[in-house]
């Protein structure tokens, strides 16, 4: 049976954790950002690939937030499902989503056209964030 005491930790520690993940995701966003705006600064290979690892870094810490309960690999599945569902829509050219990739959210979001190169950025990206998820938000227990 867990006591009340066991349960209320077990809260905290999720709602500590979801913090966490938000913090996560806006600093993500803001590199994003950053590699974007400053991209004239970095190497040409970062400035390239850094926008697309950290929008998928991003989609990954959001679902960590959203599933916090669930495993790594669960979001690291959903991560990848996503972030390829929306490489592929890019396929797909109709004038209705073609206005809303027009718009500065809708390009940052859902892109504007598909590149297979992409899928690997997006990789990289999620493994790198499921890497630092498991050295920074899930350290093994001491003993």
């Amino acid at each position: 049976m867990i006591s009340p005491a066991t349960s209320k930790n077990e809260s905290i520690k999720l709602r500590n954790l979801r913090i966490a993940y938000l913090i996560a995701i806006v600093i993500t966003i803001l590199l994003g950002l950053a590699s974007r705006k400053y991209s004239h600064l970095l190497f040409i290979f970062v400035a390239q690939n850094a926008g697309d690892m950290l929008w998928a870094m991003m989609v990954y810490f959001g679902f960590r937030f959203l599933f916090v309960h669930k495993s790594v690999l669960t979001s690291i599945l959903l991560s990848l499902s996503f972030s390829f569902g929306i490489e592929f829509s890019q396929l797909y050219q109709g004038d209705w989503i073609n206005q809303i990739r027009g718009t500065l959210l809708g390009a940052l979001i859902l892109g504007k056209g598909f590149l297979t190169i992409d899928l690997i950025r997006y990789s990289v990206g999620i493994i790198i964030a499921s890497i630092l998820d498991k050295m920074i938000f899930c350290p093994r227990k001491r003993k």
